[in-house]
């Protein structure tokens, strides 16, 4: 749980990841996605509740753990511009984790990053050059190579392909689903974009306000959404085809202020099934089966 003065940024969320794994986290801007991003990252610190890698927590790493944590966690974000050092080549861009956090030679890490960039279809001369000698999409591409190279466990892509052009999305998609099955990695993917999530999610888990409102598998979830707002948010999103018919779901109101969030549920002030007990009782997530899960008075 993260807490700003009397904001609880997300609260009392939990899911777990496994190997080779990708679980897909969407929600309203301002739900709570870029705050758990940071948590995981050790960029904030939780006022409560802990995350645990293989069972430890990330807390209380400290000195060789610490380092190996750094290695073992990595990041991709939106914009490679911002990511990328104008001033460094590539070389040192995609080694920087491995130099930091590792005692490696010369030779190895030149190794490495030939090998890497070679991963995420650069040619080993790329290493030589500075990021703006590269397209967006190559850009990106060296962004995603950097976090490979110190063999992560974990990496979190945060709106990996949202600043890209259409037409290079799905080559890193495809490039990122493909370095999964390589590697084993496992990925928390953060995205505005449903198609995106779906296309590489495993699991997708659905955030409003700061709480997980619904969980599962990701088909399954898409294909019958059980909560009122994952309903909502999905019949937003563009079909994947022209023709396909959907109804869609236009909520009131505003998102409420998390200073001063609704008691009970803290959707029912814009649903449109919404109870008289839903002002009153906080819903608690409920498993419906094959992984599946709601938090909402409807399915008590």
């Amino acid at each position: 749980m993260k807490t700003v003065g009397h904001v609880r940024a997300v609260d009392g969320i939990s899911f777990s990841i496994n190997e080779g794994e990708t679980l897909g986290l969407v929600g309203e801007s301002g739900c709570g996605k870029t705050t758990t991003s940071k948590l995981i990252l050790r960029l904030e610190k939780p006022t409560g509740g802990k995350i645990l890698q293989e069972g430890k927590d990330i807390q209380e790493f400290k000195g060789q753990d610490l380092k190996d944590f750094r290695t073992q966690v990595q990041a991709v974000f939106q914009d490679p511009w911002s990511s990328l050092s104008p001033r460094m080549k590539v070389r040192d861009i995609v080694s920087e984790a491995l130099v930091v956090n590792r005692d490696v030679t010369k030779e190895e890490v030149a190794d490495r990053v030939s090998e890497v960039l070679r991963q995420v279809g650069l040619a080993p001369e790329a290493a030589d050059l500075y990021p703006h000698e590269f397209s967006g999409g190559q850009r990106q591409r060296i962004a995603v190579a950097s976090a490979l190279a110190s063999s992560p466990k974990l990496i979190i892509l945060d709106e990996p392909v949202s600043a890209l052009d259409v037409s290079i999305r799905a080559q890193v998609m495809n490039l990122l689903v493909d370095l999964q099955a390589e590697t084993g990695v496992a990925f928390l993917l953060v995205a505005h974009n449903l198609a995106t999530v779906r296309y590489m999610a495993h699991q997708t888990v659905v955030m409003y306000l700061g709480k997980i409102v619904e969980h599962g598998p990701t088909e399954s979830l898409y294909n019958d959404p059980q909560h009122p707002y994952t309903r909502a948010l999905f019949s937003a999103a563009l079909p994947a085809h022209p023709d396909e018919q959907r109804d869609e779901i236009v909520l009131t109101g505003e998102v409420p202020s998390p200073i001063n969030p609704p008691t009970g549920c803290y959707f029912h002030p814009r649903c449109p099934v919404a109870m008289e007990r839903c002002s009153r009782e906080e819903p608690v997530l409920t498993d419906k089966g094959g992984g599946h899960q709601v938090s909402c008075h409807l399915y008590d």
